[in-house]
């Protein structure tokens, strides 16, 4: 480690993470400062201290409160990271307690996937762990592997391929494809033949995320009325035009009622789609085993 390093991490204490722990998630200062049970004046030389260390605004006022600067953005999670450990090695019990803990997990997630177990998580973390919050980010397989190499992230979810040197994968959900179209369609009634799937008119997800580099028949010229980054937007979309949307089938019946949507069977046997988890090996991180087991419960929610 260069002298250079060693004099940083002498800047660097517990609080100065708390700090910055606390902005991040609040945005304002007066929160922190009543949090942590420090004044304004302290958050404020903190900030300072914070700002010099990392050569970056990091948090800039707004009318709304503090916004966080990309710099700040990409440090959350590590010093996220920084703070859980610091807190597993001076307990007694350096097990993870999803009731006590504070930890914001980190994972990447195709939006159909985001779309179909948010809610869920959600809702799930509120009665097991109220304090524990997640963000997620979208993104393609690459992306994923450089975030998970970087350490940016617990997990990837996705449609991946074969697994990685350091890397697992292991499966999450099957999934299939299935038309959606809104529920007092003119020419559909809960059955779709070909000629209807092919004339009508469809509306596209083209995210390589979201699609995986599916194709349909290759015999079959299908009519198109647009094409949109994610498959939840194309559903929003049908559920207000006479446009079809062939797509996830547990997304389109986990929204169809709300969205007015009819679910059909595609009028050929249907490709299927593949889930699964990415992660580093020989990592022991209890916590991210147990948030990813919250992910599973979502899924079958």
């Amino acid at each position: 480690m260069s002298e250079f390093d060693l004099n940083q991490i002498r800047r660097l204490d517990g609080g100065l993470l708390l700090v910055f722990r606390e902005l991040l998630r609040t945005r304002r200062a007066s929160t922190v400062a009543e949090r942590l049970g420090l004044s304004p004046s302290a958050i404020s030389h903190a900030l300072t201290r914070l700002r010099d260390l990392f050569d970056d605004p990091l948090f800039i006022r707004r009318p709304h409160g503090f916004e966080p600067t990309r710099r700040a953005e990409e440090l959350g999670p590590k010093i996220e990271a920084l703070i859980e450990l610091t807190g597993q090695t001076l307990s007694n019990d350096a097990r993870f307690d999803p009731a006590l803990s504070r930890r914001a997990f980190r994972f990447a997630a195709p939006e159909f996937v985001t779309a179909l177990i948010g809610a869920a998580l959600i809702n799930q973390l509120k009665t097991a762990a109220p304090e524990v919050t997640f963000g997620i980010s979208f993104s393609g397989e690459e992306d994923a592997f450089r975030a998970l190499r970087k350490g940016e992230i617990e997990f990837a979810i996705g449609r991946f391929g074969a697994a990685r040197p350091g890397f697992t994968v292991e499966p999450l959900f099957d999934d299939e494809y299935c038309v959606a179209a809104r529920r007092d369609h003119p020419e559909l009634n809960g059955a779709i033949d070909e000629a209807q799937w092919q004339n009508i008119g469809h509306i596209y997800a083209w995210s390589a995320a979201e699609v995986g580099g599916d194709t349909g028949p290759a015999h079959v010229r299908i009519k198109s009325l647009a094409a949109v980054p994610q498959w939840l937007t194309a559903l929003t979309m049908a559920a207000a035009t006479d446009g079809l949307v062939t797509c996830s089938r547990r997304l389109a019946e986990r929204h169809a009622e709300r969205l007015g949507l009819q679910v059909l069977d595609l009028p050929f046997p249907p490709n299927r789609i593949s889930v699964s988890v990415m992660r580093r090996t020989g990592v022991a991180d209890e916590g991210a085993d147990w948030f990813l087991g919250q992910v599973r419960e979502a899924v079958a929610a």
